[in-house]
């Protein structure tokens, strides 16, 4: 399923990632990225299952939940100037109308039922902005380095089977001078929340996420990349179990090489 042309001013028709070094596979993924007892179990086949079972009730049912963050991270993008912006995990294109028209914006998802809603909304409300529309694996972005002003992922990170993978892709698109901006569940660091969380976690796999999420696994992943820091991390209202979180990227990023 693909909406929009894709060859439209990108450097190949079929917007394959342009040769040159790629980031070393990690072995590590969990005990390196302050997970410490948690099992990355999700798998890319499991979460797109899950996704299409909710394609047909998930405005209905997340919609008023995820409303606040939903804005707060547009609000986000426009402060951060717009312009061309990815959303990873656009689902249903539930977030597409709230955009400012004067943004391109390029929707990717792991679930097909999802985009197919999201089809239809953008036909429904005569969206023009928006460029793309594609089914595409977060971790293989096939788009060129640096392409986007805005890299958006709304209640996503906790949902892929690899989160370092993901960002790391959402760093290599986004434009040097760029933001990442994310809005998620992030989990207690103690107390009954925690403990609930944890017990949750078997029931949440099987609905595709991750509720223990821990903030320092976002930290130790901007703290590694070369570039890339933390401007905001802001709880959401009313009870701050959602925060919103803004990276950005260096306007003269270094490489990966000359770091080391």
């Amino acid at each position: 399923i693909t909406y929009g042309d894709w060859s439209s001013d990108v450097c190949s028709s079929d917007l394959r990632r342009p040769a040159g070094p790629r980031r070393p596979a990690r072995e590590d993924k969990v005990s390196s990225f302050g997970g410490e007892g948690m099992a990355d179990d999700l798998d890319r086949d499991k979460v797109a299952k899950a996704y299409a079972r909710w394609a047909p009730v998930y405005d209905m049912v997340f919609g008023t939940v995820f409303e606040r963050g939903r804005k707060a991270a547009i609000a986000a993008v426009e402060a951060a100037g717009g312009g061309r912006v990815l959303e990873v995990g656009v689902g249903t294109g539930i977030s597409l109308p709230d955009y400012r028209r004067t943004n391109r914006l390029f929707g990717v998802d792991i679930s097909e039922p999802m985009l197919r809603k999201a089809q239809e909304r953008v036909a429904a409300e005569k969206l023009d902005n928006v460029e793309v529309l594609s089914v595409m694996d977060a971790t293989k972005l096939a788009f060129p380095d640096g392409w986007f002003d805005v890299v958006v992922a709304q209640y996503v990170i906790t949902a892929v089977p690899d989160p370092e993978g993901t960002l790391d892709e959402f760093a290599r698109v986004v434009k040097p001078g760029g933001e990442i901006i994310l809005v998620n569940h992030i989990g207690a660091e103690s107390g009954p929340r925690k403990w609930f969380e944890v017990a949750f976690a078997p029931v949440a796999r099987k609905l595709g996420w991750r509720p223990e999420f821990p903030w320092a696994r976002l930290a130790r992943w901007a703290e590694r990349v070369p570039g890339v820091h933390v401007i905001d991390r802001r709880p959401m209202p009313p009870l701050g179990h959602f925060s919103l979180i803004r990276f950005g990227k260096a306007a003269e990023a270094p490489t990966a090489q000359a770091a080391e």
